[in-house]
């Protein structure tokens, strides 16, 4: 997917003059092709991710669109304040790309980790959150969102989905229907769930916009009220917007996530989806006790 970023980046920076890149010492060498083509539109601010953020602001409020980069952790959570106040207060239409959460950067530990990133930008009112599972989703849902004057949050993963899907923004995919049950599944994590229900009767819905949230296609979908969430970051993230979707029924809710403790072990990212639960093998077996209630 960072790949993709970058490719777009260069394509939509020759259509419009007023996309500026801010980079947060991260990218610099992916992004050379940038300095040397728009050397004016483009700038290395360096380990200054709060500063990087107040400057993409102002920029904003002057009529161009700025785009942010750096690991989640230190775009996010070091910078979350200035999201707040600078650009979801402002109104700021600023888009941050990040990489590194949950664990991609396992073996860095928990200062590189970020599974609570969601959680913490769902805090911010109007703030749009776009997960893509693959590199074609991210080139399809960055352009469809990049002039629309608000923040977006955009998630890039090392991992992605066996292939792509033509989702657009602010609308679920039903990737498959059944009656037993229903998976809501995110991002990278539906070529996981797809192996896990092979063979089984429910519905799948695969989510890559995060906010808005479509609660229609939910509310429409899960009709027997068992619910399986299948998130890539802290687990019960997703349960706002859940409980809204299906509010005034009976339903029973259960989420396949990051745990919310901190992960102390060090290792690869896959270790770390294995610890957590996050595999196929894993996903059934709570699925199949979800339906078995």
């Amino acid at each position: 997917m960072r790949k993709q970023f970058v490719a777009t980046i260069e394509r939509l920076m020759s259509q419009d003059d007023r996309i500026v890149v801010l980079l947060g010492d991260i990218g610099v060498f992916g992004f050379r092709n940038v300095f040397q083509e728009y050397p004016s539109r483009i700038f290395n601010i360096g380990i200054c991710e709060q500063a990087m953020t107040g400057l993409a602001a102002g920029l904003a409020k002057e009529g161009l669109i700025p785009v942010i980069h750096s690991i989640a952790p230190f775009v996010v959570e070091r910078c979350l304040e200035q999201i707040k106040i600078d650009l979801g207060y402002q109104r700021a239409g600023v888009k941050i790309v990040s990489v590194g959460a949950s664990y991609d950067y396992a073996a860095l530990g928990p200062t590189h980790h970020c599974p609570g990133d969601i959680m913490a930008l769902s805090t911010v009112p109007g703030m749009e959150i776009v997960v893509p599972g693959s590199a074609d989703e991210f080139d399809r849902l960055f352009d469809s969102t990049r002039d629309n004057g608000q923040s977006t949050y955009f998630r890039l993963s090392e991992t992605a989905n066996s292939h792509g899907y033509p989702v657009e923004f602010g609308r679920a995919c039903v990737v498959r229907q059944g009656r037993a049950a229903t998976v809501l599944t995110v991002g990278p994590m539906l070529t996981e769930v797809l192996a896990a229900v092979e063979g089984l009767d429910v519905s799948v819905l695969y989510y890559t916009s995060l906010c808005p949230f479509d609660r229609e296609t939910l509310s429409s979908t899960c009709l027997n009220g068992k619910l399986l969430v299948v998130e890539p970051f802290y687990e019960g993230s997703l349960s706002f917007e859940i409980q809204k979707a299906l509010e005034g029924r009976l339903s029973r809710v259960v989420s396949v996530g990051v745990p919310r403790r901190f992960i102390r072990n060090y290792g690869k990212a896959r270790e770390h989806d294995v610890a957590c639960g996050l595999t196929s093998s894993s996903i059934r077996a709570r699925l199949e006790s979800l339906i078995n209630e």
